[in-house]
């Protein structure tokens, strides 16, 4: 390892915080500067590899900008290693972000997120001008007008040959197919939206083209896409999803939502049988390959929350053991979200009943499940939440796909049925 990349990855950090704040943009420049100082080490995409895997080992000995930095830095290797022309386009969806969207100076808890975001694409696409990346911001029907807070954003900057946005409510109204069965944009939490981004974007037939999408917020630093990207056009894979569940994730998370989010994972494997080795299927960071894109997302079951898991099982129907999963640095940013009140675990839960019905091959086992989930209303799943069998509670989520000792009756009696 070219001059012990360990100590100096110690030395670059030696006097920044062991925490990294989302709000501060000096925080976030720091993870530029160190990721290209370890690039200027001359370490290739294994040593750098290798050092993810040792700062993790050393987690509590480690700044979180350090994690951050070391996986951005893998990230641009792989593109800068990559043998072909290609071009990313990234997708979000907007829905009450207009305190986020702006600068700390401007509203606590602030992120600029959609400046930042364009920052970290030009540190991860400098130097090669023939991969070549788009933006494309879709507003959720937010009332607040995030849509329209980011079209001033764009157009003060003059980003509009790299940053589009799109209204919900306009292509709904224009009648786009990727849109129904949505009546209005309040159908839609999320699902729609992205849809129709990465629906908009695979519309242009590209070469190498990959579409990812992910989070307003900046929970997961896009300097990482190129380990999506590399396992997509360098691995062969229809998609590369970010996972907080791998040995090398790095994950800061606030607020105690383990065991119901156990809870989440074990039912919803016992009707989902197709993702035994996907644990995390809700990390706002997934690529796709365009082409892809174009066969799967059009008709979309789910405009909601649960619309990943709609994709990944999509995918894997069309062609078995095509998902990479890719651990990525993943910060939590509770501060100004806007889904931290909606608890959406029961809504999701129940559209992947229909998923099952609609994709999958009856079981008994898990119609059993599919039934126990149907019969549930929030009074019910919220006395099931405070009464979790411990054979739940003391597992891993990754035991999930092969654990089935908490039987649909079991969770009947503690759900108060």
């Amino acid at each position: 390892m070219p001059t012990d990349l360990m100590k100096l990855a110690g030395k670059l950090t030696v006097n920044d915080p062991v925490d990294l704040d989302l709000t501060d943009s000096a925080h976030l420049n720091r993870t530029h500067e160190v990721a290209g100082a370890l690039l200027d080490s001359g370490a290739d995409q294994d040593q750098l590899r290798q050092l993810e895997a040792d700062l993790v080992a050393n987690a509590a000995e480690t700044p979180l900008l350090l994690h951050v930095a070391a996986k951005m830095a893998v990230s641009r290797r792989v593109l800068q290693n990559l043998k072909v022309p290609a071009h990313l386009s990234v997708v979000f969806a907007v829905y009450k972000e207009h305190q986020r969207i702006l600068p700390p100076d401007q509203v606590a808890g602030g992120e600029d997120f959609l400046v930042r975001k364009v920052n970290q694409l030009e540190w991860l696409f400098e130097g090669r001008d023939d991969l070549t990346w788009e933006m494309i911001v879709v507003d959720d029907g937010c009332p607040e007008g995030s849509g329209r807070i980011a079209q001033d954003i764009v157009e003060a900057n003059n980003w509009a040959d790299k940053v589009r946005v799109l209204f919900l409510a306009d292509a709904i109204a224009a009648g786009a197919p990727v849109t129904a069965p949505l009546k209005t944009a309040d159908d839609s939490r999320k699902g729609g939206s992205i849809a129709l981004g990465m629906w908009t974007a695979a519309e242009t037939v590209r070469d190498n083209h990959v579409i990812v999408f992910t989070d307003a917020d900046l929970s997961t630093h896009l300097g990482q896409t190129g380990l999506l990207m590399g396992e997509i056009l360098n691995g062969g894979c229809d998609a590369a999803i970010g996972s907080r569940r791998e040995p090398n994730s790095v994950v800061i998370k606030k607020g105690v939502r383990n065991t119901r989010g156990k809870l989440f994972i074990y039912l919803w494997k016992r009707i989902i049988g197709l993702l035994p080795d996907i644990v995390d299927t809700q990390c706002g960071f997934k690529g796709f390959a365009a082409p892809v894109v174009r066969e799967i997302a059009g008709d979309l079951l789910e405009k909601k929350f649960a619309f990943d898991i709609e994709l990944l099982i999509k995918v894997r129907l069309r062609r078995e053991d095509s998902i990479a999963r890719v651990p990525v640095a993943w910060i939590d940013s509770e501060a100004l979200s806007t889904t931290t009140d909606i608890q959406p675990y029961l809504p999701m839960l129940q559209a992947m009943v229909g998923m099952y019905k609609a994709y999958l091959p009856r079981e008994k086992n898990a119609d059993e499940f599919a039934a126990f989930i149907e019969s549930l209303d929030e009074r019910a799943w919220s006395r099931l939440v405070d009464n979790i069998p411990v054979g739940i509670t003391q597992r891993e989520p990754a035991e999930f796909g092969g654990f089935s000792g908490v039987s649909a009756d079991e969770l009947r009696i503690a759900a108060g049925l």
